[in-house]
């Protein structure tokens, strides 16, 4: 009788376009915000949410960014799964989790709490680093580790 199941084979691959000393370097949420500006596009940040992740090698250079998710006024999903998924097919070490408010409102909702929370029980799983939630607006920031959140 021949094989009654087929199994899909999983490949997974992953190329830099630049070594990683051509790579912007994260120093402090100051110049992380600048550079998570530049992700952010400018014609929808005070329009509806978005989360960005930025995977992050042990000398603390950007590997590259996930654009997790887009929603819509006051909410997007974040997949932890989805974010811990990019962090282990790039091999960062790290990683710091970024979402804008259209409000223009840097204060912190319950949800906003409640994710950050999650990811850094998963992430602590995974032996990766959780650094930061930045949350951007065009005129600010709020970061979780500048606060001791984390």
């Amino acid at each position: 009788m021949e094989n009654m199941y087929q199994i899909n084979e999983v490949k997974l691959s992953y190329k830099l376009k630049q070594r990683p000393s051509e790579c912007p370097k994260i120093q402090d949420s100051k110049t992380t915000y600048d550079l998570l500006l530049k992700c952010y596009d400018t014609d929808t940040i005070e329009l509806r949410e978005s989360c960005k992740v930025l995977l992050i090698n042990r000398s603390n250079s950007v590997l590259g960014v996930l654009s997790a998710s887009e929603g819509g006024l006051t909410g997007t999903i974040v997949d932890i799964k989805l974010i811990l998924q990019s962090a282990i097919l790039t091999n960062a070490s790290g990683v710091i989790i970024s979402h804008n408010h259209p409000s223009g409102n840097l204060t912190t909702s319950s949800q906003d709490d409640f994710i950050t929370r999650q990811l850094k029980k998963a992430c602590d799983i995974m032996d990766i680093q959780f650094l930061d939630h930045i949350i951007v607006t065009s005129e600010g920031y709020y970061s979780y580790a500048d606060e001791g959140r984390l």
